[in-house]
C-alpha cells in the first residue's frame, strides 16, 4: 500500500521535496559553479561553457532551467517566486544570446542558482510555522 504522502506537516519534511531540492541544487550546482579558474574566486559550470556554441547553447540552457521551474511548480511555490524563476531564465536566455556580452554575462549571472535559491527560501518558508495570531 502507497505511504500517506499528507503525513508531513512540512515540505521539508517530506522526502519529496527534499530530494527535488537537493536535486535541483546538484543542477545548479553543475550548470553555474562546478569549474573553477585557478587563482581565481570565478567559479562557472556547463551554462557558461555550451552558451559558446553559437546559436543552440543558450537555448539548450532552457532545459534545466525548465526543470528547475517544474519542481517548483510541482511544490506549489508562491507565484512571486515563480515569476522570479521566469524572469531569471529570461534573462539568462536573452542576454546570453548576444555574442561575446552574452557569454561574459553567463560567468556573472548564475540563473539556476539563483532559482535554485529561490526554490529552497519558497520550501523553508512553507516549512516555517505560521506566527499564530491571538484574537482582538
Amino acid at each position: 500500500m502507497p505511504a500517506d504522502r499528507t503525513a508531513c506537516a512540512t515540505p521539508l519534511h517530506n522526502t519529496n521535496a527534499a530530494a527535488d531540492l537537493a536535486r535541483v541544487q546538484r543542477i545548479a550546482r553543475l550548470f553555474d559553479t562546478r569549474y573553477g579558474l585557478p587563482g581565481t574566486r570565478l567559479r562557472f559550470g556547463l551554462d557558461s561553457v555550451i552558451g559558446l556554441i553559437p546559436g543552440i547553447g543558450d537555448i539548450a540552457m532552457l532545459i534545466p532551467s525548465a526543470y528547475i521551474i517544474a519542481i517548483a511548480l510541482r511544490h506549489d511555490v508562491p507565484k512571486a517566486t515563480l515569476l522570479k524563476m521566469i524572469g531569471n531564465a529570461a534573462i539568462d536566455t536573452g542576454v546570453g544570446s548576444i555574442p561575446v556580452l552574452g557569454d561574459i554575462f553567463d560567468l556573472f549571472f548564475k540563473s539556476h542558482r539563483r532559482n535554485a535559491d529561490l526554490l529552497a527560501a519558497a520550501l523553508q518558508g512553507k516549512a516555517t510555522p505560521s506566527a499564530t495570531r491571538s484574537a482582538p
